[in-house]
């Protein structure tokens, strides 16, 4: 994460509606030196609304929906903070995430979109869905086409988003072969903003998709399987979406902002009329000077002027305004492959204005996609011998480790013990301290970031660190934190530093440590690591005790390495890099004590489940075998593996492994040797004894399993494949 020029200036963007994410795109094209950039989302991708009813009809994937928010960032140098944002503090300048310390900004934009306000309506929260987010609701919806048999759906809300909904719902289910009995509901007149000839073929659609239209029509209260309306028969329906009744979000009213219905008044350049540090664009806001309805178009138009606006605060330059359209053109899906253009009155329809809005759609998600990762630095055409062949980027997190190979010749692994209170255990990374009847264990272990924020990079620092501890048996005792940042001014020094130090504290903490000191410096990138210490009332667990007839258990997905390898190549998706940050995140203490009878135990990290395996052969003397099919994978992780990614260590681990087991042949294989961050727990241990660990541990909610055998030997292993 090299950073050209010290930081000075934070920029946060709350939430990655459509102006957020094309700022991100200018951005990365054309960032503003000394700025830093964050962007905080609940999800790392974001749906496309204009794309929302071909989805909804079955003309676009869900891959092709969203938005990758984590690909843009990365493209744009910017931290991605995955949480929800429930306040803004001005006279702090701090944005409250939970479970996270505050996020400090010097300038803020908010785009954050709407939310449905049908939860009010009885039953609405337990047994329909809102279309508004959309993320909930695409994801239902999914899982509904899943099902078989008659499908009955209603929709509340016959506006024009209702209507598109309910005919693309109709043209889905139909087009898969199912019953469908598809109701529109509307209190009032139906598609009423529409003009004449736009809302007469509309309804010819509704007509001819069989949907049933309800106008003026009350709905009393939402139950399990029918919607309950005034004055005629309860609608059955195994699906009840809302499409109506949007509103603001309800923390926006705290901020003691200019409001307008709950909705942030903002000036011409796009400012809050109250707080010039903050602005808002799209749904969220309110255009004093222009007001118009919620549209998309309206947030896609106001980007450019967004992103000039943002530097200019940032820098002290010139604003300028936004000035929106008298009227814009609707194109509406008509369930299949047909739309509807609509603008000043005159309504066309047909399979063209299909093909058009598609081209537009398109479009706009495909310059997303165009975007590309930060060249590797060029040799010069003089250069060193060999230089070439480690002229590519480095992977961060355990990928850039050094290799097994060069650390078993040199003294980091031959040092003995010359004192009688250090024990010597064979290949074990941590070190273990006898002072009478006291067993201290002391290990240590840093991280080159491979994310720009610091919460994330600590948190799965920390709980990396304290693997060994857990591994060996031990409670964590103490911590020191070791802490690299780059260039960056004063300020935001301190609130880097507030942020590692609250996010190292609270993982301590809940692992039973406490943090006793540390050191800081300035480098190129940020960089935090752990000294820890912990103690044991027993013998400690090694890589040594493996017994032949043990059965081999591992209590993560493997495939961290090649993910963020991806990631930093803009190949990965970003919901399966957001699943990896999630499994580097979760603190093993619970699986260290469903295993504390295990003979041999190690944390799998930079040497590869496999390297892992193969270290406590070596320790233990035996053989083993491993079932790389039973071995469970982070999502992406097979199909990045397929594609040919590859983490920059991977090369150092095959050539240790194949030391001692036969090469891999597959894509499968070749992840038993991905250098793994923040890896789960591999123990060796009796069979009964591994069952009731794995059926303790899936209990909780671990998703542990047995993935091999201990074997006689010789020193061995047999990937079976």
């Amino acid at each position: 994460m090299n950073v050209e020029y010290p930081q000075t200036r934070d920029l946060v963007l709350i939430g990655g509606g459509h102006a957020h994410a094309l700022v991100l795109k200018m951005w990365a094209m054309n960032p503003l030196a000394g700025a830093r950039l964050t962007v905080i989302n609940p999800a790392p991708s974001a749906p496309y609304s204009g794309m929302l009813p071909g989805f909804v009809a079955g003309h676009y994937t869900s891959d092709e929906l969203y938005i990758d928010l984590i690909r843009i960032a990365r493209a744009a140098g910017a931290r991605i903070v995955l949480g929800k944002a429930t306040h803004l503090d001005r006279e702090q300048k701090h944005i409250i995430v939970p479970g996270r310390a505050p996020i400090r900004y010097d300038v803020c934009s908010v785009d954050i979109g709407i939310t449905s306000g049908m939860p009010e309506l009885d039953g609405f929260t337990e047994h329909a869905v809102p279309a508004k987010p959309l993320d909930d609701f695409a994801r239902i919806w999914e899982g509904f086409c899943q099902e078989t048999g008659p499908a009955q759906v209603a929709v509340l809300g016959a506006g024009v988003a209702g209507a598109e909904v309910a005919m693309a719902a109709a043209h889905r289910l139909q087009r898969l072969g199912r019953t469908a009995d598809v109701t529109l509901i509307d209190r009032s007149k139906a598609l009423s903003r529409l003009g004449t000839q736009a809302r007469t073929k509309v309804l010819k659609s509704l007509k001819e998709l069989k949907v049933t239209l309800l106008e003026h029509t009350k709905v009393e209260r939402i139950e399990a399987d029918q919607v309950i309306v005034e004055g005629r028969a309860p609608i059955p329906s195994k699906m009840t979406l809302g499409a109506a009744g949007t509103r603001a979000y309800e923390w926006l009213s705290d901020l003691g902002l200019g409001m307008e219905q709950g909705y942030i008044k903002v000036l011409p350049t796009l400012q809050s009329e109250t707080d010039s540090d903050i602005f808002a664009v799209g749904d969220c806001a309110h255009l004093t000077h222009a007001p118009r309805p919620k549209a998309g178009v309206f947030a896609v138009r106001e980007a450019p002027i967004l992103f000039h606006n943002l530097r200019a605060a940032l820098s002290d330059g010139k604003m300028k305004e936004y000035h929106p359209q008298s009227d814009y053109l609707k194109l509406i899906s008509l369930g299949g492959k047909i739309a509807l253009a609509e603008k000043l009155g005159v309504a066309i329809s047909g399979a063209m204005m299909w093909k058009w809005k598609d081209q537009i759609d398109r479009k706009f998600m495909d310059q997303f996609e165009t975007l590309k990762p930060m060249a590797a630095f060029e040799l010069p055409a003089e250069h060193a011998s060999d230089a070439e062949q480690y002229a590519g980027p480095i992977c961060a997190g355990c990928g850039s480790k050094v290799g097994r190979g060069a650390l078993a010749s040199s003294a980091l692994h031959h040092t003995g013990a010359e004192r009688d209170d250090v024990v010597t255990l064979k290949g074990d990374d941590a070190a273990l301290l006898q002072m009478g009847d006291l067993q201290q264990v002391l290990s240590t272990d840093h991280l080159r970031a491979f994310t720009h924020d610091p919460v994330l990079m600590t948190r799965i620092a920390a709980v990396h660190a304290l693997g060994d501890i857990w591994s060996m048996g031990a409670k964590p005792q103490s911590a020191m934190v070791s802490l690299i940042l780059p260039r960056m001014s004063t300020a935001l020094q301190e609130r880097t530093l507030e942020e590692v130090m609250r996010t190292a504290s609270d993982v301590m903490r809940d692992a039973g440590a406490q943090i006793v000191g540390g050191h800081t410096s300035m480098g190129a990138e940020f960089t935090v690591g752990f000294s820890v210490t912990g103690l044991a009332d027993r013998a400690p667990i090694t890589l040594g005790g493996a017994q032949i007839g043990d059965v081999l258990v591992l209590t993560k997905p493997i495939g961290t390495g090649v993910v963020l390898a991806a990631e930093m190549q803009m190949r990965a998706r970003g919901s399966d890099v957001g699943v990896a940050y999630a499994s580097m995140s979760r603190a093993v203490a619970q699986d260290a004590r469903a295993l504390n009878a295990a003979h041999a135990m190690t944390d799998v990290t930079g040497f590869g489940l496999a390297g892992h395996i193969a270290n406590i052969c070596r320790a233990s003397q035996v053989g083993a075998e491993l079932n790389v099919n039973a071995v469970p994978l982070l999502d992406g992780a097979l199909e990045l593996s397929e594609a040919g990614v590859q983490s920059s260590l991977y090369t150092d681990n095959l050539s240790d492994a194949l030391t001692l087991m036969n090469a891999p042949t597959s894509a499968r294989a070749r992840l038993m040797l991905d250098p793994q961050t923040a890896g789960g727990l591999l123990a060796a241990l009796p069979d009964a004894k591994a069952q009731k660990a794995i059926a303790q541990m899936k209990a909780q909610g671990i998703d542990a399993v047995e993935i091999g055998r201990v074997v006689e030997g010789p020193v061995a292993l047999n990937l079976i494949e």
